[in-house]
């Protein structure tokens, strides 16, 4: 297959760079062979987010709860300083 990328100048100085006496070819060709192999590098494994980690400790605290623990944690701060 053929492909033709345009670049502008400012990256193809970068491609240059980073070649090392590789073509430009060459180099874009090693680029798009570990992009687009990467996925397959390990299959089936899931992504994990952020609720999925947490979700061993239950349900999050509501707003009113996060609020009545804030006052309660609060409540006679800076008393001393007067």
């Amino acid at each position: 297959m053929t492909l033709i990328v345009n670049l502008p100048d400012e990256l193809e100085a970068v491609l240059l760079a980073h070649g090392q006496g590789t073509s430009a070819d060459r180099l874009a060709q090693r680029v798009l062979e570990q992009v687009l192999t990467a996925p397959a590098a390990h299959p089936g494994t899931p992504f994990e987010t952020g609720r999925g980690m947490l979700a061993q400790y239950g349900p999050a605290p509501s707003a009113a709860e996060i609020d009545a623990n804030r006052v309660d944690m609060f409540r006679g701060f800076a008393e001393d300083f007067r």
